[in-house]
């Protein structure tokens, strides 16, 4: 009738599944972290605070390195006692992060902690694959700016976290932050000039004022 507003059901709440409570199957969920050359001696230093301590202790997920393999990894799977068989790709997804250049210290809690927390990588020469030699670094600087000024103003007004490994970007944040950092270093790679991409992320800045 006019006049009267419609109320939408609502939206369902749903417990938990635990890995007793899937078939019997996919009973136990395992994930493998393969370890890079360069992240070795990170790994042993961060192990026990950083990775084992919270993932087996505080996620009830069951976590080990795996030395004796072509490709060394780390090896995660759940337990009888893991209260959410999703904690498992949460584990991975911070043991990915660290493998590619990431502070535990800056995404261990949002990876860990929070839902819709994702990892993403953005390929230089996939955005523009003519870019080589001096015109790949010259790329790579448009990203970083003086000082890392301009990564730093993309990571504040974004709310994500950046690391530049070589060709590849990767960035760390939520689904919708992590596709506005994407365009704003797509812009760079193409050349657009840092000033236009400083004028967005203002605009970005202002908008989440609004809504908070």
């Amino acid at each position: 009738m006019a006049g009267q507003t419609m109320e939408l059901p609502k939206k369902p709440e749903f417990e938990r599944l635990k890995p007793q409570d899937v078939s019997s199957v996919a009973e136990v969920q395992f994930r493998c972290v393969y370890i890079p050359p360069n992240r070795y001696t990170p790994l042993h230093k961060a192990w026990e605070t950083h990775f084992y301590e919270p993932i087996r202790n505080e996620m009830k997920i069951d976590i080990r390195t795996n030395l004796n393999t072509e490709r060394p990894r780390v090896e995660l799977k759940t337990m009888p006692d893991t209260p959410d068989v999703g904690n498992v790709q949460k584990c991975a997804e911070y043991l990915n992060a660290f493998m590619l250049g990431f502070d535990p210290d800056q995404v261990k809690d949002a990876f860990l902690k929070y839902d819709g927390f994702y990892l993403d990588t953005v390929n230089i020469k996939e955005v523009k694959s003519s870019l080589k030699g001096e015109h790949l670094s010259r790329a790579i600087g448009r990203i970083c700016g003086r000082g890392g000024r301009t990564k730093f103003a993309i990571e504040n007004a974004t709310k994500t976290r950046i690391v530049v490994a070589g060709d590849s970007i990767c960035i760390c944040g939520s689904y919708d932050a992590i596709k506005i950092a994407k365009d704003c270093i797509s812009h760079l790679i193409l050349g657009s000039p840092a000033a236009s991409v400083y004028s967005r992320l203002r605009t970005i800045a202002a908008r989440a004022s609004e809504r908070s």
